[in-house]
């Protein structure tokens, strides 16, 4: 068995209203790359969001009370703050430099994914800012039939974004939106080497693969924000990463 991993090249800077679709399509065609069905795109959440309109000044932004509140004990600019707040139900930790919020998605991320880093930065009056897609597994199921309607090809996507995690330094990749594969796999029930019936194990598999695909997405100035992953076995089933998020009740660390 093997995994391959390969970046596409010739993928512009990303602007609110392109056609993520057409764009990854024409780079495909530039670079002579084809996909095959049982590939898996991994796309930085970074171009989602600019495709998506997802950028917003902090000049346009007013912060509440809460915001100021949580300015003075995150030393945060209020009104980063008050983005974060937008984006979020629930503010679970805040401290001086952090905070860690469960977002309107679901997920329990630091500063509900609102982030400047590779974020052209074109307003003279202040910081530019960027929002996670409002809607990730939404965006990935449109890349995919945008991809399908040009390409012929039904292949999985995934969009990765970077989360840190708990009791563990660094970040990594994990997918925050899928379609066109299960983002999370049952093996309960399953045999292991010896017989044995596995009781408890589900694998994170689009959380596998976002993860392995970050090695090329990167962090800073590599500017390659989409990845074909190939040679990855999965069972034939759609899914979302909503699958990923554990519910609030399961929780144990409350």
């Amino acid at each position: 068995m093997s995994i391959t991993l390969t970046t596409i090249p010739h993928i512009p800077m990303i602007t609110s209203g392109d056609d993520l679709a057409r764009i990854i399509a024409d780079a495909l065609a530039t670079c002579r790359l084809a996909l095959a069905p049982s590939d898996i795109l991994v796309v930085a959440q970074k171009i989602v969001s600019k495709s998506e309109g997802q950028a917003i000044k902090l000049s346009e932004v007013t912060p509440s009370p809460r915001a100021l509140e949580l300015a003075k004990i995150t030393q945060k600019d209020p009104r980063l703050v008050e983005i974060i707040l937008s984006e979020s139900v629930e503010v679970v930790r805040a401290r001086p430099g952090v905070i860690i919020v469960r977002d309107r998605r679901g997920w329990v991320c630091a500063n509900a994914g609102v982030d400047r880093s590779n974020v052209y930065q074109d307003d003279p009056s202040g910081e530019t800012v960027l929002r996670l897609p409002v809607d990730p597994d939404a965006s990935a199921a449109r890349l995919r039939e945008g991809l399908r309607e040009r390409l012929g090809i039904d292949m999985g996507v995934i969009v990765a974004d970077s989360h840190g995690r708990p009791h563990r330094n660094g970040t990594i990749g994990v997918a925050i939106g899928a379609a066109g594969l299960p983002a999370l796999e049952d093996l309960r029930g399953c045999p292991d080497l010896f017989g044995y019936t596995l009781q408890h194990t589900q694998v994170a598999l689009a959380d596998l693969i976002a993860s392995a695909a970050t090695l090329l997405l990167g962090q800073a100035s590599e500017g390659t924000p989409v990845v074909i992953v190939r040679g990855v076995p999965h069972t034939q089933r759609d899914g979302s990463a909503q699958e990923l998020v554990r519910p609030i009740e399961m929780d144990l660390f409350p």
